[in-house]
């Protein structure tokens, strides 16, 4: 019997690159982590609040976004909300994962940046342990804010960064271009940090040039919109800078209007290093496989395309080379015997 699309993309090994943990905020959790706090929400259910995650563009999804935020306090809290995603990633043959987290959200209400990143980093420690996954932490400026809170945020992590790979760009784009924060990433390459950006979502092409050429990023998170600059094209497909592509979150942000008009095959087509990502999955309707699902059906991939993506999670990711040859070659031999 030859197997479905939908159980090929359930079994086959992958990566996500591109998620954000204060994203994966389920609100039965939520509820749960508000009671426990004795933090009042605006919301009297969670069916109320999974109603207001109907949202029209970028910016009314993130209000509701750092509203949900509010009720994480403690360690223990982003532990759970850590590991409630790492079960998700484990369900779904996920075995390495390089996440987000957004300090400022939460060191702008008084909580510490230790006490953030340490019920992270234990979560991740115990993915390790107990299903034997990988797993890296992206810390991300919120491109919103300010050059000197981000330095600010920069000089917090320096005490943990053996815990932080990487550097990221999120929050707002339209109006904060990569270039605000040329100095901050600077800084944090000299720290060792690599970088990576959120371009080309909301924002032009323009600003996936100047996340390359000033912020010397290894990565572009999105990039959507690169596919309007033939000359960018050929720069990251001739490079292999990897795409960051999240379909569910494009969707639901309005930034294509349907699944079938995704501009992911094109990417393809244009040998671009795309990689397929769930972003905020509590709030965009599905977790890694759902992305990949759903965006199968919508374009007709084949099992070779889903063969191809989930080589590009490995190699796009900032595994060693020997670690993206081990994993590769799991997909391998779960592409030979399907």
């Amino acid at each position: 019997m030859t197997m479905t699309i939908e159980k090929f993309i359930n079994g086959i090994p992958k990566a996500e690159l591109h998620v954000h943990i204060e994203g994966t905020f389920e609100p039965e959790l939520m509820f749960k982590i508000a009671q426990r706090n004795n933090i009042k929400i605006k919301f009297k259910s969670v069916e109320e609040l999974r109603k207001a995650y109907d949202f029209n563009n970028l910016q009314e999804f993130l209000d509701i976004y750092y509203d949900g935020t509010s009720v994480l306090i403690h360690e223990q809290d982003f532990y759970d909300m850590t590991w409630a995603y790492i079960e998700k990633l484990h369900s779904q043959n996920v075995i390495h994962a390089e996440i987000f987290f957004d300090p400022q959200t939460h060191t702008d209400r008084g909580i510490q940046f230790s006490t953030v990143i340490t019920g992270i980093h234990k979560a991740l420690i115990n993915a390790e342990k107990e299903f034997g996954m990988s797993a890296k932490l992206i810390m991300c400026f919120l491109r919103h804010l300010d050059e000197e809170q981000a330095f600010q945020t920069l000089e917090h992590s320096l005490a943990y960064k053996d815990w932080i790979e990487a550097v990221g760009l999120d929050s707002s784009e339209v109006g904060h271009p990569p270039s605000k924060f040329q100095r901050v990433f600077k800084k944090a390459q000299d720290e060792g940090f690599l970088t990576v950006a959120h371009a080309g979502e909301e924002g032009p092409p323009e600003y996936v040039w100047e996340a390359i050429d000033l912020l010397n990023v290894a990565r572009i998170d999105h990039g959507n919109r690169a596919l309007e600059d033939d000359a960018l094209v050929q720069l990251l497909a001739q490079k292999q800078i990897p795409l960051t592509v999240c379909p569910l979150s494009n969707l639901k942000l309005r930034v294509v209007d349907k699944l079938k008009n995704h501009p992911l095959k094109r990417m393809m087509n244009n040998n671009l290093l795309v990689t397929i990502n769930s972003d905020d999955p509590a709030y965009f309707g599905g977790h890694l496989n759902e992305n990949y699902i759903k965006l199968a059906k919508a374009l007709y991939l084949t099992k070779g395309d889903i063969y191809l993506l989930a080589k590009n999670s490995f190699n796009a990711s900032f595994l060693s080379d020997a670690e993206k040859l081990n994993y590769i070659k799991q997909v391998d031999d779960y592409q030979k015997q399907s």
